[in-house]
């Protein structure tokens, strides 16, 4: 039995972000009435992501078999994000010390003040 291409999730994502692209460029007045729905999804998904991960934390420590191996389990994830923590750091370093963002900037401390805004 043949499933339908559209079934799948990532058909179903891609289209809708073409599908989004293409609404915000030929009728962005439309795009800008439907912001409100966008940002209630994301609101949503910012709702659910902290109880999703607390459930799968706790069913996960509940299916191990003793606490040795959660002790294991918590050192080896602490372990590992420290490290990538450590490599997201340097990568950081490195590209803002190549980049130098702002580094063409002029700012005059009159106009920061707000002095100048009438």
């Amino acid at each position: 039995m043949k499933t339908s291409i559209f079934k799948s999730l990532y058909v179903q994502v891609l289209t809708a972000i073409a599908i989004g692209i293409l609404l915000g460029h030929f009728y962005p007045e439309l795009g800008a009435q439907m912001k409100p729905f966008g940002d209630a999804f994301v609101k949503l998904i910012k709702m659910v992501i902290a109880p999703v991960i607390f459930c799968t934390v706790v069913t996960g420590i509940a299916g191990m078999e003793s606490m040795k191996a959660v002790g294991r389990t918590g050192a080896v994830a602490l372990l590992y994000f420290e490290v990538v923590s450590t490599i997201a750091l340097i990568i950081g370093l490195i590209i803002v010390n190549v980049v130098q963002p702002g580094a063409g900037m002029n700012v005059d401390a009159r106009c920061e003040s707000g002095g100048g805004v009438r």
